[in-house]
């Protein structure tokens, strides 16, 4: 029964799912209608929103880092001795049961740790993998890899509950609210949550796994052992280029760096610093300067996803969070609907969901942040519920939707060179899953404490 509600979502989804592009584009709209009808602004105003710095070019710092992240991480992973690494992990699996239980698992602790690490990693184990078990259905290996980011926001790079953390907490509408990690990250319904997703979702997928005669086998072009380049030094250019002084004074400047970084800061990993990880790390493995260059133009064609639809998510992030005369926005319309009909117990249950349907069309934590939190938290204040309670509400919210939203698949996507109809079939039923697991968490975090 299982198997065909499975196989139902996965024929649904490849059949009406359009691509991530085209799927962005009738986001747009809808996005666009909703706001004119919900917030009576007019189709100017809103136009304005949607092309101004703020709207479709709000996320372009955020767009060259999710690139990097790509591109740096698979420059990387081309270098022989990354490769044998992920080999010797893929080859613990011998079977395509062991395959997509060591790939979600994994992925999953690596997203936990940090969620950019965990988003190249898992791809590109998944993809090693289906080099050692030929039989397994490449798309859930893939899928497999992508849900372990479904618990990222409860982790140690969640932006949320790391913003309540830090020293002087964070001001919203005047107000401070602070939240130790321990009543956040920390707090044991949120790791009890995480760990139960954490041993559970490998089987889950598993469990979707189609009969060999549905099974879609990757494709052998994407197995293929890429040839190692042949250079020849001829000319004082070549000798530059292939300097090995110069390859040790850039390793020696970027690891200086790094070592200063986490000697200030401990370790608290952004985006940047792991995209300069995986610069210096993939200069290093590849041994020279000349090569390393190569292997970044060879990964830079998969990053054409990000490039071409992060504008427009950026613009119906715009949209919905374009306010009228009155300072109301869609996402506000949306989040103070959800707080009106809750009370103290159902609260933190109604703002995840409410934080899973704005992620869909607001899909960034900060940004989800910056809608929800004047909301939610002066209601979380008047309901007496923990701040720490409220913000996960939203973190998990956020993370949640992730699953059916391409938005944060698409590095995934490139390394595996699939289209997001291949994997949001069974994504589908990790977001149902998880979906009750967080309900029921919530509501047994207001029981307990």
């Amino acid at each position: 029964m299982f198997k065909k509600f499975t196989n139902g979502c996965v024929r649904v989804v490849n059949r009406w799912l359009p691509d991530p592009f085209l799927f962005a584009i009738i986001l747009t709209i809808v996005v666009f209608f909703a706001s004119m009808i919900g917030t009576r602004q007019n189709p100017i105003d809103l136009v304005r929103a949607w092309g101004s710095d703020s709207g479709i070019w709000g996320l372009l710092s955020f767009s060259m880092q999710m690139a990097l992240v790509l591109v740096l991480g698979s420059a990387m992973a081309s270098a022989r001795i990354c490769r044998r690494v992920l080999g010797s992990i893929a080859s613990a699996a011998h079977d395509k049961k062991s395959a997509v239980l060591i790939v979600t698992f994994v992925s999953t602790i690596c997203c936990w740790l940090n969620w950019g690490f965990g988003l190249i990693a898992g791809a590109l184990l998944a993809r090693e993998t289906a080099r050692r078990v030929r039989d397994v259905d490449y798309p859930l290996l893939i899928a497999s890899a992508y849900s372990g980011f479904v618990i990222w926001h409860a982790g140690l790079s969640g932006s949320i509950p790391l913003q309540l953390g830090a020293s002087g907490g964070t001001e919203i509408l005047g107000v401070v609210y602070t939240a130790p990690t321990s009543q956040t990250i920390f707090h044991p319904v949120n790791l009890g949550m995480c760990i139960l997703i954490l041993l559970t979702m490998p089987l889950i997928n598993y469990a979707m796994h189609p009969h060999s005669s549905q099974t879609v086998l990757v494709d052998p072009a994407l197995l293929q052992e890429e040839q190692e380049r042949e250079y020849t030094i001829e000319t004082p250019a070549k000798k530059i280029e292939h300097s090995q002084v110069l390859w040790v004074i850039t390793l020696m400047l970027g690891f200086s760096y790094i070592l200063y970084y986490f000697f200030k800061n401990g370790f608290s990993l952004g985006l940047n610093i792991v995209n300069l990880i995986f610069l210096m790390l993939g200069i290093l493995l590849h041994g020279d300067l000349r090569r390393y260059v190569d292997a970044v133009g060879d990964a830079a064609a998969g990053a054409a996803g990000i490039l071409l639809q992060f504008p427009f998510y950026a613009g119906i992030m715009g949209l919905m969070v374009a306010a009228n005369a009155d300072g109301i926005s869609l996402a506000g319309i949306i989040a103070d609907f959800f707080v009106k009909i809750s009370n103290n117990v159902t609260f933190p249950v109604l703002t995840f969901l409410s934080a899973g349907i704005i992620n869909f069309f607001v899909p960034s934590g900060g940004g989800q942040w910056a809608v929800q939190a004047p909301i939610v938290m002066p209601a979380a204040t008047e309901m007496g519920v923990e701040y720490g309670r409220a913000a996960m509400a939203i973190a998990w919210g956020d993370q949640w939707t992730n699953m059916i939203q391409p938005f944060w698949a698409l590095p995934a996507l490139g390394i595996a060179r699939l289209s997001a109809r291949n994997i949001m079939g069974y994504l589908v039923i990790i977001t149902i899953y998880v979906g009750i697991i967080a309900c029921l968490g919530f509501l047994l975090w207001a029981w307990l404490f």
